[in-house]
């Protein structure tokens, strides 16, 4: 049977056949992967209010990608005081944003109780305020450093208030091009295996892929493959997140942006290769506002939200700095054909603008 009339019937697509993709036309994939959109969300678009904290720069590893961790190419070191969090979290409660998304570097001084003491704090004042924080990769580094077992910091952490997991650390699977980039960090199969575990207790989480760098098209279908085979074991994640490497003030040297229109046949294929990962987020922090609002014809339904400040992609060229103003954010939506819908942090629909 052909590709396209495959798909076109619903059918489950292979490897080979997902790889195939990338030689079609851009607005065949358009198409394709907007009807596929439009079977499972119609015109929404999702996106929510939400503020990210970055608690730390400090780190152990040394990631040639990244450009937030204090280092040669980022000189300033820095941790917040839980007082200064708690500061941040006061501010966005009082004007009604629901979710803080905890994520930072792997700092040996702002260890496992510096964490659950923030987040245990957060609830307790803010029993409604949804805490999505660290990462696998995170994760993987306190299991090591306090000898505890992925379980035991699992069930600590949900002890102490987290509500979900994000997706970052997965960033390429292939184990070639993951050792090349982040050699030392979490591995594929230990990334897999922490989110099993998390959506084993019923729990949800995204998962994200990092692309546009050293990584060639197969490595990320193979990427989006093994998403597809722990999603039907568990049916765990919320979100599949392609980010778009950001290409300044680190140790990858890649001297050539991503073209918009490898980025969108990315977006366009993983919605037709992930039937069974129903959001698909243009996170227009790294694909820029521009491009993500074009995302929505190729496939995309989320947008992620308003973020208000950060500094992990900003450190490497993101005009994400400061966030990004809700009514300019919805009018974007509106004037790109689509319905903002505002949502909470596991797709429950809160508001249609």
């Amino acid at each position: 049977m052909e590709i396209i009339e495959k798909i076109k019937m619903g059918k489950r697509i292979s490897y080979d056949e997902a790889l195939s993709l990338y030689e079609r036309d851009l607005f065949e994939l358009g198409e394709l992967a907007d009807a596929a959109r439009q079977k499972i969300h119609g015109k929404k678009t999702y996106f929510n209010i939400n503020r990210h904290i970055n608690p730390t720069n400090i780190c152990k590893d040394v990631c040639k990608f990244c450009a937030y961790s204090a280092s040669r190419k980022n000189p300033k070191p820095y941790t917040l005081k839980h007082e200064e969090i708690m500061d941040i979290v006061d501010d966005i409660a009082g004007r009604g944003i629901t979710e803080v998304h905890i994520v930072s570097a792997h700092n040996p001084e702002t260890g496992l109780d510096w964490y659950t003491t923030v987040f245990s704090k957060i609830k307790a004042k803010y029993p409604k305020m949804h805490i999505k924080a660290l990462t696998a990769a995170e994760i993987h580094f306190l299991s090591e450093e306090y000898d505890k077992s992925y379980d035991e910091i699992i069930d600590i952490m949900i002890k102490n208030g987290v509500d979900s997991l994000p997706g970052g650390g997965a960033e390429i699977f292939d184990e070639k091009v993951r050792d090349y980039i982040c050699k030392g960090k979490v591995t594929s199969e230990q990334w897999l295996t922490i989110h099993e575990k998390w959506h084993n207790r019923g729990m949800k989480s995204n998962v994200t892929m990092l692309f546009g760098h050293v990584e060639e098209r197969k490595d990320r279908i193979d990427h989006m493959m093994r998403i597809r085979t722990l999603q039907d074991k568990t049916g765990g994640f919320n979100c599949f997140i392609p980010l778009v490497y950001q290409t300044e003030n680190n140790f990858l040297k890649v001297k050539e942006d991503i073209t918009g229109q490898e980025i969108l046949k990315t977006y366009a294929i993983a919605r037709l290769l992930l039937d069974n990962v129903a959001n698909l987020k243009a996170y227009w922090v790294t694909s820029t506002v521009n491009l993500a609002m074009v995302a929505q014809e190729f496939g995309c339904n989320d947008l992620d939200g308003t973020i208000e400040k950060e500094s992990i992609n900003s450190a490497a060229g993101a005009a994400s700095a400061f966030g990004v103003d809700l009514k300019e954010f919805v009018g974007l939506i509106k004037n790109s054909g689509f319905i903002p819908v505002e949502r909470d942090s596991l797709y429950n629909e809160i508001k249609t603008w």
